[in-house]
């Protein structure tokens, strides 16, 4: 006599299934407008990065908009600046805690910030004319300088060739880019000033710390060589001011969105075959009229291949540099996005919004990786 087979479960009834010790490759996106009698299964998204979910957000750190927001050289931690003037550090992975909180750095709102390329130092830059250099480790600040006379809207660093110090460039309202000497050994007098003529709004060091690229409100970047303390060349063919300053990570094409919602990619070799220097323009990220300093970025996993710029449309729009097409219109966002920066190791997309939170948007892996 046959043994009979189970029968079978009861329509409805709960089936528990055992436990897969293979992590889990793929997610099923579901679409809801809020009413869970009406849920659809979009696709299978297949996962590209270690995030616990494709999209995870942030939130519940600032009271108001978020103006920068940067991974650090690691990829394991995230900071923020904000108008109201705190620093959040989160971490990147799971459980994604909002870890330390800085609140009342200034009395101004914090612009915009960069880790150290060597140290646990974090530097800032804010409205009330500060450059501050704090440990993120223990929370204490290294120190404080009065670095400008008016509002200081970027700062960027990078290694002195050779010597082993880093070196802070800080570019202003008042007209000027100043260098400093990072860490915990440099001083409060600035080694080096260039006199633009205009407001500043974004500086980028070159990838040989040689050169400072400054964007000003007279629709120029301005090219300045450290040894020389002068301008060697301009970058035209914006028609209005940049936003933000970017550079490839071989160190040879520079990336600057503007208030006219052009994107522009410039050639910065020694030798550029453009006599204009413009390798690409982009559109699809509108600059609003709110007159933001929308900060772009490269991606790093795959060596600069794509580029990423936020816009007042509250989407990220993310390009694929060689053929100039946009690759993705990433939405979330209820307010203008302010910043994106990508992860430097994995297809994963920081975005800061000035609807005070942030999302970390995992991307599809380049074709040619």
């Amino acid at each position: 006599m046959s043994k009979r087979g189970a029968s079978p479960p009861p329509e409805g009834a709960l089936v528990k299934r055992a436990k897969s010790s293979e992590p889990p490759t793929n997610q099923i996106a579901i679409s809801s407008n809020n009413d869970p009698r009406n849920k659809g299964l979009i696709r299978t998204v297949q996962r590209t990065s270690s995030l616990e979910a494709p999209i995870i957000l942030l939130e519940g750190a600032h009271s108001a908009e978020i103006m920068s927001c940067r991974f650090d050289p690691s990829g394991q931690n995230i900071a923020a600046c904000s108008a109201d003037r705190s620093v959040s550090l989160w971490r990147t992975y799971s459980p994604n805690t909002n870890y330390a909180l800085f609140s009342s750095m200034t009395k101004a709102p914090i612009l915009d910030l960069q880790w150290s390329l060597y140290s646990s130092t974090l530097y800032t830059v804010s409205a009330d004319h500060l450059l501050t250099l704090m440990d993120v480790t223990t929370g204490q600040r290294i120190r404080k300088i009065n670095a400008h006379r008016e509002i200081i809207n970027s700062v960027d660093r990078t290694m002195a060739g050779g010597g082993g110090t880093e070196l802070v460039a800080t570019g202003s309202d008042d007209g000027t880019v100043k260098i400093w000497e990072g860490g915990e050994e440099g001083g409060k007098q600035a080694v080096a000033t260039f006199e633009v003529g205009c407001p500043v709004t974004a500086v980028c060091w070159s990838a040989d710390g040689q050169n400072v690229y400054i964007g000003a409100v007279d629709n120029e970047i301005h090219v300045y060589d450290l040894r020389k303390s002068a301008q060697v060349y301009s970058l035209t063919g914006h028609t209005d001011t940049p936003t933000s300053l970017s550079l490839s990570p071989n160190g040879q094409y520079l990336l600057s969105p503007s208030f006219s919602s052009q994107t522009l990619i410039h050639d910065v070799r020694p030798f550029s075959p453009s006599p204009t220097r413009i390798h690409r323009s982009l559109q699809g990220a509108p600059a609003g009229f709110e007159n933001t300093l929308l900060k772009g970025s490269w991606s790093k996993d795959d060596g600069g291949l794509r580029v990423a710029v936020g816009g007042a449309d509250r989407m990220v729009c993310i390009w694929e540099v060689e053929s100039g097409k946009i690759l993705y219109k990433l939405p979330g966002h209820k307010g203008t996005v302010t910043a994106v920066d990508f992860h430097p190791k994995e297809p994963i997309i920081l975005t800061g919004s000035k609807d005070r939170t942030m999302l970390l948007g995992e991307i599809e892996q380049s074709v040619t990786v």
